[in-house]
């Protein structure tokens, strides 16, 4: 009888109880389904892109290279860089952030300008082809990367940085303080990366030879907007005598709105450019 019991009780024991019984249970039960990911297939489009080196002194060129978009990411940056990996390491081209946010990649694909990090390669074939090209109507450094030198020299002649005034809190060892209604006027302003897209579709900066005329073009427009709207700011008023010095400067904008239409971060310097010709016009 002892024996019986002893039997028993390790028949017992051997059952799974509660969730465990459960789990078993439905383990036995259910069948998973094997899915296979769907392999891409080879599909192969040429690349023609523009080719300069000064110092070799050769007159720029367009070359093709064929790419098996199966063997790189979607974006064009990634074509790009399978070009040089595997193809030809000469190629030429500024990236850094992959991600639409340091503007390094910006250059003129499939006939407009834009960040290759974030344009699709199914966005810019044309037939069996996509046309890579340098920013329009600036001096070429070489292939794909522009002399961004004069650029950057206009923004810095618009003071891209903050003056309070001179009583403010933060001369006091205190936080300088906005408010959120203020705060949010620099929506669509701050978030500006100087790529550089906006001035280099204008016609007006090209017919200011690369901004060489006077015209400061889109960005840097916007950019001076950008701290001229900031409530923490004291020199709104040296800020826009620096803009219409000359006039140049902001009325050879004719509202043409390439700027708007090309923008990687969807701002508007159109609107931007306007709000600075109201406050010249009431000053």
């Amino acid at each position: 009888m002892i024996s019986n019991i002893l039997r028993r009780a390790s028949t017992i024991a051997m059952r799974p109880s509660g969730l465990q019984a459960a789990f078993y249970t439905t383990e036995a039960k259910a069948e998973v389904p094997v899915v296979k990911a769907a392999e891409k297939k080879d599909h192969f489009v040429n690349f023609q892109i523009y080719r300069y080196n000064e110092e070799v002194g050769a007159k720029p060129y367009v070359q093709t290279y064929n790419v098996n978009l199966k063997e790189c990411g979607p974006m064009i940056l990634d074509a790009l860089l399978l070009i040089k990996n595997t193809q030809d390491p000469t190629l030429s081209f500024r990236r850094s952030c992959r991600e639409g946010i340091c503007g390094s990649c910006a250059m003129n694909i499939d006939g407009s300008n834009t960040l290759a990090c974030i344009k699709k390669t199914t966005e810019a074939i044309r037939g069996n082809s996509i046309k890579v090209y340098p920013l329009p109507h600036m001096h070429v450094v070489r292939d794909l990367i522009p002399d961004l030198t004069h650029f950057y020299e206009q923004h810095k002649s618009i003071k891209p940085w903050l003056e309070p005034a001179v009583d403010a809190p933060r001369y006091n060892g205190k936080e300088l303080l906005q408010s959120k209604e203020n705060r949010h006027k620099l929506d669509g302003l701050y978030e500006c990366i100087l790529c550089a897209c906006c001035s280099t579709s204008c016609p007006s900066y090209w017919w200011s030879e690369g901004g060489d005329g006077g015209y400061l073009g889109p960005a840097v427009l916007l950019q001076a907007y950008r701290w001229i709207a900031d409530s923490r700011d004291s020199s709104t008023k040296d800020r826009l005598a620096i803009i219409s010095e000359d006039n140049m400067k902001i009325y050879k904008c004719h509202t043409i709105m390439n700027c708007t239409r090309v923008c990687p971060k969807h701002l508007n310097p159109a609107l931007a450019i306007a709000k600075i010709k109201s406050l010249l016009a009431h000053n």
